[in-house]
């Protein structure tokens, strides 16, 4: 059985935060972090792929904790294509692609939004080396380095003004 359909016979209680709150998304139901952490973690491990937790997730590693109703990667720009094919034969609708970004929202509530940075060459050396690990949702995962993360902040408000003063904070707390 492939890791997805695992982690979806494995489904687990609503994720909650490490103060034990369960984050729901708008639509009332939960999305499950660690369920979904594991599928993804299982389908760049089987590829040898890097990859690393970014956002909200991400920040929380950091100790800045917000509610959040998805999950951000970054991963390697040569592997954006398996990951595409993989989550849409997973049941995820592409919602945006990009050569720098992708995001994707599952029918199902529990597996919700998921959004990938892509980067490449040097960039993409130099930001998975620098990883460290944090925890979020009860997993071990890569954390980029404080300046990689305000660097994605950074281009996140270029390409979207609207998300200008949320992004500003997260920025001056790293």
């Amino acid at each position: 059985m492939d890791a997805f359909k695992q982690a979806m016979t494995l489904r687990r209680s609503p994720a909650r935060t490490s103060g034990g709150s369960v984050l729901r998304s708008k639509r009332s139901e939960a999305l499950d972090f660690e369920t979904t952490l594991r599928m993804v973690d299982a389908f760049f491990g089987r590829h040898g792929q890097p990859w690393a937790l970014a956002g909200a997730a991400a920040l929380s590693s950091y100790g800045l904790a917000r509610a959040t109703q998805d999950l951000d990667f970054v991963a390697d720009a040569g592997f954006q294509d398996p990951l595409v094919a993989h989550l849409e034969a997973a049941g995820y609708r592409t919602l945006h692609r990009s050569a720098g970004y992708s995001n994707h929202l599952h029918t199902d509530v529990a597996f919700g939004r998921l959004d990938f940075v892509y980067v490449g060459g040097d960039t993409s050396r130099r930001l998975f080396e620098g990883c460290r690990e944090g925890v979020f949702a009860g997993r071990t995962v890569r954390v980029p380095r404080p300046e990689h993360l305000a660097a994605m902040k950074v281009q996140a408000m270029k390409n979207d003004p609207d998300r200008r003063l949320q992004d500003l904070a997260d920025v001056r707390f790293l």
